[in-house]
């Protein structure tokens, strides 16, 4: 099917920052596990895996558009040196992943690709109220117990 390109570049554009956000996750959730931060390196290695399942749903849906897929362009990763230092920059990417996921959907909806929007909008779903709420919690865990007790917590 013929897809719209418009709706082709957005989805490349969104693949873009799925993937730099599955590099970063990766990175993130090796460090954790090195330090034997072993509850974070798990849930930070399930963020891995569900950006890679939007990625290939995002590659999956390019296809049926007869596009081509661009799995060179990445966003920036944002690779942290402390734990609230990588949590902070894995949620900055959520937030970043989010309004982009929104532009799009109202792109769709203007290009009438309610196909498209309804894959988006589950990954919106996803994006805000999983990932992004977790890593607030998180956040929010270290600022009420402090670091030290947070870490002893994820070992």
């Amino acid at each position: 099917m013929k897809g719209n390109q418009k709706v082709i570049d957005v989805l490349n554009k969104l693949l873009a920052g799925e993937l730099a956000a599955m590099d970063q996750y990766f990175i993130h959730s090796e460090m954790y596990a090195d330090w034997g931060l072993n509850k974070l390196y798990e849930r930070i290695a399930h963020e891995f895996d569900d950006e890679k399942g939007h990625a290939k749903l995002m590659i999956e849906r390019i296809l049926f558009l007869e596009g081509t897929p661009d799995l060179v362009t990445r966003d920036p990763i944002h690779v942290g040196k402390t734990v609230p230092e990588m949590l902070q920059n894995d949620l900055n990417t959520e937030y970043s992943v989010a309004q982009n996921l929104r532009d799009a959907i109202a792109l769709c909806e203007q290009e009438q690709d309610y196909q498209t929007r309804a894959m988006l909008r589950q990954q919106l779903e996803d994006t805000e109220e999983d990932h992004a709420y977790w890593l607030e919690k998180q956040l929010g865990l270290i600022n009420k117990i402090g670091l030290q007790n947070y870490l002893q917590s994820q070992m």
